[in-house]
C-alpha cells in the first residue's frame, strides 16, 4: 500500500543529490552504524547510516549514492548526521540507490 501523497511543490522542497562516498568507517560500539564522509558537490557532508550488517566500509568508498541533502541534522550515537542516504528496503535489507553512469557529485535528482 502506498503512503500519503504529497503535492509537486512539496516534492520540489526535497534536495536530492548524487554524492560520492569519500570515507566510510564503522561506528565503534555499534552493530549496524557506519559513518560516511560524502562529497555532494560544493561541500562534504557527514552521514550516519545503519547499513553495516550488509555493507563493509571498504565496499562503500568511491560509490556514487543518492542523498537527501536538506534533511535537518540529527545526532546519532553522538555523531551528527547531515543528510540521509537513500536505499530500497528489501525485506528489511537496505539496497543503496546508485546511478547507472558516472555523474558529478552534487548533481540534482529530479
Amino acid at each position: 500500500m502506498m503512503g500519503e501523497t504529497i503535492s509537486f511543490s512539496e516534492f520540489q522542497k526535497l534536495d536530492i543529490r548524487i554524492g560520492r562516498i569519500l570515507e566510510a568507517e564503522r561506528v565503534e560500539g555499534t552493530r549496524n552504524l557506519i559513518r560516511l564522509e560524502v562529497d555532494i558537490g560544493k561541500e562534504k557532508r557527514q552521514l550516519v547510516a545503519g547499513v553495516a550488517r550488509w555493507y563493509k566500509p571498504e565496499e562503500l568508498e568511491g560509490k556514487l549514492i543518492v542523498v537527501l541533502a536538506n534533511l535537518e541534522p540529527k545526532k546519532i550515537r553522538g555523531i551528527e548526521s547531515q543528510g540521509m542516504l537513500l536505499a530500497a528496503d528489501v525485506e528489511g535489507k537496505p539496497v543503496l540507490l546508485t546511478v547507472e553512469e558516472e555523474v558529478p557529485p552534487g548533481t540534482k535528482v529530479r
